[in-house]
């Protein structure tokens, strides 16, 4: 039985897929993966070419929620002070005081990642991990819900810098905008006769709403069977002959807690194989490293698909879970 609570969750969730929609043309599973990782409380890695509206995405994310936003151009020459903050010496008062940087926003949109420096791109591993950023021996906490989404542009490498394993690790997700079809493209234009419909685009949601939801994500029930599907299928990444670094425990936990907030979405209060599955590429793909032969002939991507028609389904129907693929939430 769904109670109250997920039933709000889910029309919280469906009411942000349906809002970036008004901005976002085409893209549905992107958009739906989007609000998933939201939901589920991780960041997101928005790959594309230029002008395929990765920027969008993130403001329409910002504007259905009604939080505050900020936004990082990374640039080689940007400092960590300029992303974290920095303490300014006031000669009025003869004290210092703090200035937060951009970063300390309920969703950050950093622009261009790959643009800044190494020394850059560290400063902001403890706010994606602890949600925090130590300055000067002092602890800053980010507000709540936190989110950063930052944007790629795969084919671009003129002054970039590549982005770390450990990076990559903390981002829970990746995403690609794909080019519009000709009907979606028309639809484009058409929107954007009279005005962009970013600018008109209002909050449905609050950010104590998706506090919520993320709490009734949490309370989505996942079968131990379904855990250990989604454990074997990050194992099969260590072992598989064209991957040299495979996916992480955290990729373990991040892909059970995309696949609940997939659920969720979905209107459901229990985790299927097909959750996983749909999370799966996501989630997995950007952290793989690929050895001198899988680099020649394949991507994450074709791996974790690979891996996805290996891996034997589970079913727990035996051990009285819902008959819906063989899998469910046990019934009391």
């Amino acid at each position: 039985m769904v109670t109250s609570n997920l039933a709000s969750a889910q029309k919280i969730g469906n009411q942000i897929i349906a809002n970036v929609q008004r901005v976002i043309v085409g893209n549905e599973v992107t958009v739906r993966l989007g609000v998933a990782g939201l939901i589920a409380g991780g960041h997101v890695l928005v790959e594309g070419v230029p002008g395929i509206g990765k920027t969008m995405l993130a403001k329409s994310l910002a504007c259905s929620i009604g939080v505050s936003f900020k936004r990082i151009q990374c640039t080689a020459d940007l400092l960590p002070s300029d992303v974290t903050g920095t303490y300014i010496f006031d000669q009025r008062t003869q004290e210092f005081s703090f200035r937060p940087g951009p970063i300390m926003a309920n969703i950050v949109l950093v622009d261009e990642i790959n643009r800044a420096s190494p020394k850059t791109q560290s400063a902001m591993l403890e706010c994606m991990e602890e949600h925090q950023a130590t300055i000067d021996g002092a602890m800053h906490r980010m507000p709540d819900p936190f989110l950063i989404i930052a944007t790629r542009n795969p084919g671009e490498y003129s002054g970039t810098f590549p982005l770390p394993e450990t990076e990559l690790d903390r981002f829970l997700l990746r995403v690609r905008l794909d080019y519009p079809s000709s009907n979606e493209e028309v639809a484009v234009l058409e929107q954007q006769v009279a005005s962009h419909p970013i600018d008109s685009l209002e909050a449905v949601v609050e950010a104590g709403d998706i506090t919520s939801a993320q709490r009734s994500a949490r309370e989505i029930y996942a079968d131990p069977l379904v855990m250990k599907y989604i454990v074997d299928l990050a194992a099969a990444t260590r072992q598989h002959p064209s991957v040299y670094l495979g996916a992480s425990p955290r990729a373990s936990i991040g892909m059970l807690s995309l696949a609940k907030a997939w659920a969720l979405i979905s209107e459901r209060d229990y985790v299927t194989p097909d959750d996983v599955k749909a999370v799966a590429s996501a989630v997995m793909s950007h952290r793989l490293v690929l050895n001198a032969s899988g680099r020649n002939t394949l991507q994450g991507d074709a791996v974790i698909g690979q891996i996805l028609d290996t891996i034997p389904v589970p079913d727990t129907t035996s051990s009285g879970g819902i008959p819906f693929l063989g899998i469910g939430r046990k019934r009391n």
